[in-house]
């Protein structure tokens, strides 16, 4: 188990996946970006209305970075932009089974965008493999979904950055807080797994 971080090219989760089960890789590849974005779709339904505020407690966010760290950034990137665009055209699974742009809340849509391949390229220097490090993507990667979706919040109900943080972050930290615990243990323990099997 590597310790690589600066520059290093390592192997992330979906590369462990024998590309012969697909029977090529570039088969196996897109089956992996099409699941991801059904699987962040899945936990967009996990989802808790807050009163006061248009932004629900959902499952997205640690799906997101979980697919993104686990896929590395090019497919990470191709799954969120198919998540986005799928449902921009009509797909129902947005948080409550929504879909289209005419929502407050797509600005955190378009923050997954960019956190799952920044969850990727960091997977890729070895930033999944201990739990300090798996600290580190999940906070870069919520940091970059709340920068984007506050923003978009923020202009899209034309109110400050302040009223968007209250409405649109601050009662949602325990939960980030919970969810980053638990990839903490999960994506080490993939990789300790996978180490036993390989």
């Amino acid at each position: 188990m590597s310790t690589a971080l600066p520059g290093a090219s390592l192997p992330v989760l979906a590369d462990l996946v024998p590309a012969r089960v697909f029977r090529g890789a570039r088969v196996r590849d897109a089956a992996l970006v099409v699941g991801a974005a059904g699987f962040v779709g899945l936990a967009a339904q996990v989802s808790v209305a807050v009163p006061g505020s248009p932004v629900p407690v959902t499952g997205q966010t640690f799906a997101v970075l979980l697919a993104g760290t686990a896929l590395g950034a090019w497919r990470g990137l191709a799954a969120m932009a198919l998540y986005l665009a799928a449902g921009a055209a009509g797909m129902p699974w947005f948080a409550e089974g929504t879909s289209g742009t005419g929502m407050p809340t797509l600005g955190y849509v378009l923050g997954f965008v960019l956190a799952a391949p920044l969850a990727g390229a960091l997977a890729r220097r070895g930033a999944d493999r201990g739990p300090l490090r798996t600290a580190g993507i999940m906070l870069l990667g919520n940091a970059v979904i709340y920068a984007v979706g506050l923003a978009y919040l923020a202009h899209d109900l034309g109110i400050g950055l302040d009223k968007a943080y209250e409405i649109g972050m601050k009662n949602y930290l325990l939960g980030d807080a919970l969810k980053i615990a638990l990839a903490m243990g999960l994506l080490p323990a993939a990789w300790k797994l996978a180490g036993r099997r390989g």
